[in-house]
């Protein structure tokens, strides 16, 4: 059971395997898979409004498997996913979502892609202080006014 935004260790061990299975490790690319570490830990420390939805994908994954996960040959593993993509609904879309939104903000496989390990505005362009000239297109234009429903 999932306590106080919490996921049990059984849970933490199905989403490190779901996580692998979304996201594999890649030599070829050198990027590890989503089941990382580092990875894990920013998912867990992260999860906040979405704890429930996992929870609960991962909960109808065990129901599925019958047994954790990982203890499942790969066969047996794909075929729990492929009935888990059908029957899961909006747990297993929030689910893949973490997954993915934890894996695509890490560093190493940000690096992977050829993007930069920070924000891309404003790329050594200084505003000074103060310059809000940027806003003049803005302030410019006649308010909308719109009735409140």
């Amino acid at each position: 059971m999932t306590t106080d935004n919490q996921l049990t260790r059984a849970q933490r061990d199905d989403l490190r395997t779901v996580a692998a299975m979304i996201v594999p490790a890649s030599d070829e690319y050198k990027v590890p898979g989503a089941d990382d570490a580092a990875i894990q830990a920013d998912m867990l420390a992260t999860l906040g409004r979405d704890t429930k939805m996992v929870a609960a994908a991962l909960d109808h994954l065990a129901r599925l498997a019958g047994q954790p996960l990982a203890e499942l040959g790969v066969a047996k593993r794909d075929a729990v996913a492929q009935e888990f993509r059908r029957s899961g609904g909006a747990a297993a879309a929030t689910l893949t979502r973490v997954v993915l939104q934890c894996y695509y903000r890490d560093d190493r496989v940000l690096h992977s892609l050829g993007l930069e390990l920070r924000a891309p505005f404003p790329k050594g362009h200084v505003l000074p202080d103060g310059d809000w000239s940027l806003l003049d297109p803005v302030k410019a234009r006649s308010g909308t006014l719109r009735r409140a429903t």
